[in-house]
């Protein structure tokens, strides 16, 4: 048993120095997105902790509370290396000299002004604190803004009864220049979205919203 607990020990200090190379390798990075260091260090971390979890599982029946599965470094690297090649080599980082602009429009019908407001009101009501006064929500578009805050920006959070979806349109694009949001006026709703010289349409993405009582009515037909 002895022999059992000396190689638990061992696990557990591969643990440690797999964390400590880790955390080294984060450092180094400082904050770079998807480097290859980083990315080799997490991998023999999270391996090395399974490994630890499954020994302390074998020997005394106990379990870590690290939710691991072991990772195959070559098929790993296979799929998300960061090589040149994209094939998980050990070449430099391979930056794109454009940046990506995806820009979004959706269009809502209001059935109900009443209704909208209502919901809108209970959405800045729980985001208020109790002691504090939250207001009355005065107009749609007021209302619109309020659950897109609540809902941290996402147009998932448009998705109630109370707005009725209409066409949208999604386009990407390469432009040279990320957008810079202190070049434009807090009204300017135009400014941000138009177009510069230089600018390439990738393409472009047609929204067409499902109604259900269209698709019954042609369920009916048939």
């Amino acid at each position: 048993m002895s022999d059992q607990y000396a190689e638990l020990d061992k696990a557990l200090e591969r643990v440690f120095d797999a964390a400590r190379a880790h955390l080294a390798a984060v450092k180094a990075a400082e904050g770079r997105v998807d480097d290859d260091e980083v990315w080799q260090a997490y991998v023999t971390l999270n391996n090395t902790s399974y490994a630890y979890d499954e020994q302390l599982l074998d020997t005394f029946g106990e379990v870590t509370p690290w939710d691991v599965e072991s990772i195959d470094p070559d098929e790993a690297d296979r799929r998300f290396g960061l090589g040149v090649d994209g094939l998980g080599g050990t070449g430099t980082s391979d930056p794109y000299p454009q940046v990506i602009s995806v820009r979004q429009r959706r269009d809502y019908r209001v059935p109900s002004v009443a209704a909208l407001l209502r919901i809108a009101e209970v959405a800045r009501r729980e985001a208020v604190p109790a002691d504090e006064d939250a207001g009355s929500v005065e107009s749609v578009g007021e209302a619109v803004l309020e659950l897109l805050q609540a809902g941290d920006g996402s147009l998932a959070s448009l998705d109630v009864p109370e707005l009725e979806p209409l066409d949208g349109l999604l386009t990407v694009s390469e432009v040279a220049k990320p957008l810079d949001l202190e070049a434009y006026d807090d009204a300017d709703g135009t400014g941000p979205f138009t177009p510069e010289a230089g600018d390439l349409l990738v393409g472009r993405l047609d929204e067409h919203p499902f109604l259900p009582d269209e698709d019954e009515e042609h369920d009916h037909q048939h």
